[in-house]
């Protein structure tokens, strides 16, 4: 039988063939990595620190569409956009305060589709505010939170495992 070196604490040892190590493909497809811990993994912790903000903010704003504490939220809707609507730009607000709580509700359970969907709301959002002169400086920042949003999405399609259609698809 013909034998392999290998190194050891105290030199090499003459092992046969059959014993060697398993090879690489062999060693990866029967034995699971050990889990590592997260700060291990750039890309993970940007992933939870993505998913957490986008959960947070949709619904701390998406509420605060209701009481008007941090900011009168009115001002943010172009005037070309709320004219001609049956109602005030204080009910639009509120149903603009109901689909950002739906949306960071989504991002909590369902990362990859709550991203998209916090991405197209952010560019309407941004479309809105380039329509009213002075806001652009906050477009801009939309601009960012759009980018972070496609971030979180391409990071969830590795870390949530569910398909884009789930729970539709399975």
């Amino acid at each position: 039988m013909a034998t392999i070196d290998t190194p050891s604490r105290r030199g090499t040892s003459n092992r046969p063939i059959d014993q060697a190590a398993p090879t690489a493909a062999r060693d990866t497809a029967s034995v699971p990595a050990p889990p590592t811990p997260l700060r291990q993994h750039p890309a993970r912790q940007a992933y939870v620190v993505l998913h957490a903000a986008f959960v947070v903010a949709p619904v701390l704003f998406g509420l605060d569409k209701f009481t008007n504490w941090l900011v009168e939220w009115d001002q943010y809707l172009a005037p070309a956009l709320s004219t001609g609507l049956p109602i005030g730009a204080h009910d639009v607000m509120y149903a603009v305060g109901i689909v950002e709580v739906a949306a960071g509700v989504l991002v909590a359970v369902h990362a990859r589709l709550g991203a998209l969907v916090i991405a197209a709301w952010l560019t309407g959002i941004i479309i809105n505010l380039l329509l009213i002169p002075g806001f652009y400086d906050v477009a801009l920042r939309d601009v960012g939170l759009l980018l972070s949003a496609v971030a979180l999405q391409r990071l969830a399609s590795r870390y949530d495992p569910r398909p884009l259609g789930w729970p539709l698809r399975r």
